[in-house]
């Protein structure tokens, strides 16, 4: 467990600080004759250190650093270091392993038959208290009413007669956008179902036209009609994989279609009345949604955005109970809660609002919350400095110099330092709580749900008083800091110390959480002057983006959420780094003498640009282009997008609709149209998704569902006679349970094809003839449901599944590359920049927007590993240990990156920058440093691509590590001793700057690369000597 070791102090030392070195000069003041720095980070000298946990992964005996004055300079290439290979997991790392598992895997497996069975006893006791007392009651009270009324007008006689046989059309169209839902949403489904409907009517009568144009298209009637069919449902299809945002006019379309051109169609002529009938119908449904969406107990909008945001209060004051051990599911419940705030700020911007809030202010405010996330992920919550602070007395924050009477030595230097922050520390966490407290009554009152989200009424919303304690709580932080730091008492030597370096970092931190916390306080005290009477806001998400996103209602009713946000997410997260790893490298100057220069022309006439022999930060991240874009690239990028997902899932589209619509091309099916048996191409449409077909308890319980809701429907029939009273009695005792399984359970496609099976049968069962059997009927009508839930599962088991294992490993792949290029952006934009090539606020911004998507991906990947567990695997049960731990190093290494970043912004060595001499000594260790963490997430990612085994040896990071650092560390005394007195004051600012969390997270970086190594081989397996032999040995046999 030596990597372990590492990581355990190395995790301490995560950095931020990039917001408030401002105010922080403000309040603290400058002294007149020292030079501009930021002094609140950090005066640490951390180099030893940082050895120290080096050492633990690399001995000296394992590693000769010596270089006896030989040097060399290489353009390219590295020198990689292989040392013993890691050890593999030990059964402590495989209990550390099941600590890093997600949630849901503290429950019994989904597979288990007791589990099952325990599950839906659990959820029926639970569904009368939700219903009772929840929201969910109200939503399931809307769709009910509307399907009900819907329902009885499709059973009066009149209205029968008037609309046809497919009355019951009115119906479907209330179930398929059923008002549960805000009325922006309820619009914008309106709109969109009734733009499909049209669509597919239309197309369908051309079809149908056009087969009776003439004798020769007569004579091909089922042909034309077959074509169209095809080509429509293709492209259906492929919108409906791409553009999500048009998924309630592809559904609705593509059941039009079915209708227009497969029913009744036995005659070849076109009945006007049946698409009439159906046009009318479809219209009379959306009506009736819309009326009832408005009228009975409206959701204007606002609603589920107040409820995230109270989420995000009451998470992020949870957090702030410090001292506590670490939580990594409270962790994990901030990333997650990150990624919510991005989809509720969107989802009120993609829909038509009634609400106070301003969507301008609420992308502001999401933005702040999101700082406050971040900044509350760096704090480190188990600390020792409150182990000896009394919160009995009154807190009462006295500002002075250190006491002469009691200096600070080494040995007393760690309880003096907690003595001194412990109190203006603890003032700063109570005024955040009480100031987010406040901030979550305020909002509460703006959105008017306080009454029914909290909090409770003694909970004040006034923001001025607590901003004021707080500015004051800052103000005393910052001068018992600077006085500290500033009075010459405290030794050098102490604080090389370990238990005195995680005091200053978890103070610092505390002070960058107060000041994010400040700004939002200071946001929403802005917000409180909004108008009292809310505002009509249309929608206003960017269209480019809007189409590949919908609201939070078709989300769920279009089913597969976790398959469809992962593929969204991890196309986003490249798409972004693309414009990273896509740039052309410009290598530097030749560095020796005898090299000639390449040719002026060969190089546009410019030659080589001259740069110094650092990393060219400048073909990182700069958003620009560096390379045109040819003609055959566009037609190869158009080709290779048409081997995507999108084509394959309109190839079975194609071949399933149209193999299960031949019956009605053919002489002599008359049970077709009698049966209605076309419902089985419209079924299969609606339950064939984009992205996952579903397992085997998915399978079973659909098609119980589908002969469920015929049965039932033949047993209402025949029960009554087929009064219309019985049968709306059935009805609602049916439609209850199943419209909340649709519309608010974690299954909605099983709900969905219940509610439609029952609902067809009921009423199509009014024109049945008194000659046959009802029940015999009411089965052969069911059994169209049956086929159609049971075929698209089976099509997408067969291709093109969806695995979630293998998207898994395909996840954790991705993540790795992107890891790599992170760390490469990070080092080359932030670290070992050239000089006038500072990081700006921009690129500040972009960094901060990327890790946010990251965030988000981490999100995904655990949701995947829990999708594993609800899949059957033949070969044994999948373990998803070595997955967990995978992702949970992963994310540690993600970490460790972000405080580089953030730490790095106070580092500027311009002793080295300036001097191309200077860098150049350095430019071998510092390429090898980062060459070797590049090569071995390039390395992991391609193993677990291509599901091959990783080698044995791989080139060591923490032996290069070791070798920058020890002649860092020597470069620095050289230059100590050769500088004059001012420019050794420059310097010893600069080694202050350059701090513990500096170095420690490269460190950190490089330990958890060796436990991504560890776990990788244990997924993928290990590479032995005799591999290639064995492999060349069974090709010849």
């Amino acid at each position: 467990m030596v990597a372990h070791s590492g990581i355990a102090t190395a995790d301490s030392s995560r950095g931020d600080g990039a917001h408030d070195s401002e105010h922080d000069e403000k309040s603290r003041g400058m002294m007149d004759d020292d030079p501009p720095v930021r002094p609140n980070l950090g005066r640490r000298h951390s180099s030893w250190a940082s050895m120290a946990q080096i050492e633990q992964m690399v001995s000296n005996d394992m590693l000769d650093t010596k270089t006896y004055g030989v040097s060399e300079l290489r353009e390219g290439f590295f020198d990689a270091f292989f040392l013993k290979p890691t050890d593999a997991p030990t059964a402590e790392d495989q209990e550390y392993a099941r600590t890093t598992l997600p949630q849901a895997f503290d429950k019994g497996s989904p597979l288990s038959p007791k589990h099952f069975c325990w599950k839906q006893a659990h959820e029926l006791r639970s569904l009368t208290a939700r219903v009772t007392t929840t929201r969910a009651g109200i939503r399931l009270l809307k769709s009910c009413t509307a399907f009900l009324i819907a329902y009885i007008l499709c059973l009066i006689p009149a209205v029968r007669e008037w609309l046809g046989r497919y009355s019951y059309i009115m119906a479907v169209s209330v179930i398929l956008n059923h008002p549960a839902r805000t009325v922006g949403s309820q619009i914008d489904g309106a709109f969109f179902t009734i733009i499909g409907t049209v669509a597919g009517l239309g197309w369908g009568t051309i079809a149908l036209l056009l087969s009776n144009s003439t004798m020769a298209a007569r004579a091909g009637f089922g042909g034309v009609l077959a074509t169209f069919m095809v080509v429509f449902m293709g492209i259906l299809a492929w919108i409906r994989s791409t553009l999500v945002r048009f998924h309630q006019a592809n559904l609705c379309a593509g059941i039009a279609i079915t209708i227009t051109t497969l029913a009744e169609t036995q005659s070849r002529r076109i009945v006007w009345h049946k698409l009439f009938g159906y046009g009318v119908s479809w219209l009379c449904g959306q009506a009736i949604s819309l009326v009832v969406c408005c009228i009975m107990f409206p959701d204007a909008g606002a609603r589920p955005l107040s409820t995230t945001l109270h989420k995000f209060f009451a998470v992020t004051r949870d957090a702030l109970v410090i001292p506590k051990p670490r939580d990594v599911r409270l962790r994990r419940t901030l990333a997650r809660m990150y990624v919510e705030l991005s989809v509720a700020y969107r989802d009120l911007r993609i829909d038509m609002s009634i609400t106070r809030f301003r969507p301008d202010d609420i992308g502001e405010l999401r933005n702040l919350m999101q700082t406050v996330i971040r900044t509350i992920l760096s704090v480190e919550t188990e600390t020792l400095m409150f182990d000896n602070f009394d919160e009995g007395h009154d807190v009462t924050i006295t500002v002075h110099s250190p006491s002469t009477n009691d200096p600070i030595t080494p040995d007393n230097a760690a309880s003096k330092v907690a003595r001194l922050f412990a109190r203006p520390t603890r003032e700063i966490l109570d005024c955040m709580l009480e100031g987010l407290g406040r901030c979550d009554a305020a909002i509460m009152d703006l959105s008017g749900y306080r009454n029914h989200l909290g909090p409770p009424p003694e909970t004040s919303s006034d923001l001025a008083s607590i901003q004021t304690r707080l500015e004051n709580a800052l103000a005393s932080f910052d001068a018992v800091e600077h006085d500290l730091l500033n009075s010459g008492e405290l030794p050098a030597s102490s604080i090389d110390y370990a238990d005195v370096i995680p005091l200053f970092l978890f103070s610092r931190h505390v002070r960058e959480t107060a000041a994010a916390v400040q700004a939002l306080v200071t946001k929403i005290e802005a917000m409180q002057g909004a108008p009292k009477w809310p505002r009509v806001y249309l929608p206003s998400y960017p269209f480019r983006q809007a189409i590949h996103r919908t609201n939070r209602q078709v989300r769920h009713d279009r089913g597969g959420i976790t398959a469809a946000s992962y593929h969204t997410t991890f196309s986003e997260i490249a798409k972004l780094l693309e414009k990273i790893k896509s740039r052309d490298y410009r290598p530097p100057a030749r560095t020796r003498p005898s090299t000639p220069e390449p040719d002026a022309g060969l190089t546009g006439g410019s030659g080589v640009e001259a740069t110094h022999p650092t990393m060219d930060a400048g073909t990182v991240d700069d958003g620009t282009e560096t390379s045109k874009t040819s003609k055959r690239y566009e037609v190869w990028k158009v080709l290779h997008r048409l081997q995507g997902f999108e084509s394959r899932y309109a190839f079975k589209v194609c071949l399933v609709t149209s193999l299960l619509s031949v019956p009605s091309y053919l002489q002599g099916t008359e049970w077709w149209d009698e049966y209605e048996a076309w419902w089985v191409v419209a079924v299969s449409w609606i339950m064939i998704h984009p992205r996952v077909g579903g397992n085997l308890q998915d399978l079973v319980t659909r098609a119980f569902f589908a002969l469920l809701g015929a049965v039932w429907a033949g047993a209402g029939y025949a029960a009554g006679g087929g009064s219309p009273y019985v049968l709306a009695v059935f009805a609602m005792i049916y439609m209850v349970p199943m419209l909340y399984r649709f519309t608010q359970s974690s299954h909605p496609r099983s709900g969905l094809v219940g509610c439609l099976s029952f609902t067809v049968v009921s009423l199509s069962l009014q024109f049945h003839s008194n000659g046959g059997s009802v029940m015999r009927t009411a089965t052969l009508r069911g059994l169209s449901f049956l086929v159609g839930t049971v075929v698209p599962i089976v099509v997408n088991w067969v291709l093109w599944p969806f695995v979630a294992r293998h998207e898994l490993r395909n996840a954790l792949s991705s993540m790795l590359f992107f890891m790599s290029i992170i760390y490469r952006s990070v080092v080359a934009k932030y670290v070992y920049f050239d000089e006038g090539h500072e990081p700006t606020p921009d690129d500040i911004a972009r960094s901060e927007m990327l890790e946010g998507r990251l965030r988000e991906g981490f999100v995904r990947i655990r949701q995947l590993l829990v999708l594993t567990r609800h899949e059957i695997r033949l070969r044994g049960p999948f373990d998803p240990l070595p997955y967990s731990a995978l992702t949970d190093s992963l994310e540690r290494f993600f970490e460790y990156l972000i405080a580089v970043r953030q730490s790095a912004l106070f580092y500027n060595p311009e002793y080295i920058r300036d001097d191309s001499a200077a860098a150049g000594k350095l430019l071998g260790f510092r390429r090898d440093a980062v060459a070797a963490i590049l090569g071995n997430l390039y390395i992991l990612a391609g193993a677990l691509r291509s599901q091959r085994k990783v080698p044995r040896y791989m080139p060591s990071a923490a032996a290069a590590r070791k070798k920058l650092m020890l002649r860092t560390m020597e470069f620095d005394d050289e230059m100590a001793k050769s500088m004059h007195d001012s420019e050794r004051r420059r310097h010893k600012q600069w080694s202050e700057i350059y701090s513990y969390s500096y170095k420690e997270s490269l460190t950190g970086c490089v330990a958890q690369l060796e436990e991504l190594e560890r776990y990788t081989k244990l997924i993928c397996g290990v590479q032995g000597f005799d591999d290639n032999i064995e492999d060349e040995s069974a090709d010849d046999s």
